[in-house]
């Protein structure tokens, strides 16, 4: 039978093409254009669009298990309602979910509560799903290298709660195991929600002196300030998604992104290895 990976050709989603793929699974990639996907040899490459209520009935025949994963975009609550009911519809028993940590605690941000609507859409619906959890993706400190190296700061007003940053190749594989353990059940597997998180909880502080020792030059944690923040994000996305982002960096400052008991070393025992660190990430994009 057949895995269907939504959002296939964003960093997450390629992570699991690419995890799914080593496994041995056989893989259907939603995209909107397959002339440009570049996905793994073998992966079968079809265009969609969650929106596009023809083209996902289009695609579910033969799909036995859906990993969902939707953008942070305007609708994106509507597109996952659409693709869950689609695949009900077309009979399909087994899904992951990619929703993200503390989705019932930011209830105020608009991409956090979206996803936790769509948890309760899941759990109303008696749909058989592991919804993953993950905290904030280390990946993002992509789009503030050149800000740290260049002007000696770490921009981002992340708090001094902590955030326990994810790898998006731990979540790429974990989603991957999920998949597979439920394509390959002989019945449908009761509902879970796994964490994803780093083995490290940072804060503002701590994320700008491990830039300071990898790069062996002091990186300056100019403080929390969400206003600036905003108007800084402004500049590259539309003005929605710039609020909706400081309405989740002050949630970072009251509340954090903390791990529950257990949820560290459960995900180490089901990678079997350890979780892949902020410093070693760092010490990566740095290189």
């Amino acid at each position: 039978m057949t895995i269907l990976v939504t959002g296939a050709t964003g960093n997450i989603g390629r992570n699991v093409v690419e995890q799914l793929v080593a496994r041995g699974a056989g893989v259907r990639a939603l995209v909107r254009d397959p002339a440009k996907a570049g996905l793994p040899v073998g992966v079968e490459v079809v265009q969609g669009d969650l929106l596009d209520v023809d083209s996902l009935r289009a695609v579910m025949p033969g799909v036995s298990t859906l990993f969902l994963l939707n953008g942070v975009v305007a609708d994106e609550f509507t597109q996952a309602l659409i693709a869950l009911n689609v695949a009900r519809d077309a009979g399909i028993e087994r899904v992951v979910y990619l929703s993200v940590i503390h989705s019932d605690v930011y209830v105020n941000v608009p991409h956090f509560a979206g996803k936790f609507g769509v948890e309760r859409m899941i759990e109303a619906m008696g749909m058989p799903s592991t919804i993953l959890r993950p905290a904030y993706f280390m990946d993002n400190e992509m789009t503030i290298k050149d800000v740290v190296t260049a002007h000696g700061i770490y921009p981002m007003p992340i708090g001094d709660k902590g955030l326990a940053m994810v790898d998006a190749r731990d979540v790429g594989e974990v989603a991957a195991i999920e998949l597979i353990r439920r394509e390959q059940a002989s019945a449908p597997l009761p509902t879970t929600t796994i964490n994803l998180v780093g083995p490290d909880t940072l804060t503002g502080v701590d994320a700008a002196a491990i830039w300071s020792d990898v790069l062996g030059r002091a990186i300056a944690f100019p403080g929390n300030d969400t206003a600036g923040f905003e108007q800084n994000l402004r500049q590259f996305m539309p003005n929605w998604m710039a609020y909706d982002m400081r309405q989740m960096a002050e949630r970072f400052q009251t509340d954090g992104m903390i791990p529950e008991v257990g949820d560290v070393d459960r995900l180490t025992e089901l990678l079997g290895r350890p979780l892949r660190s902020y410093r070693d990430y760092v010490a990566q994009i740095t290189a």
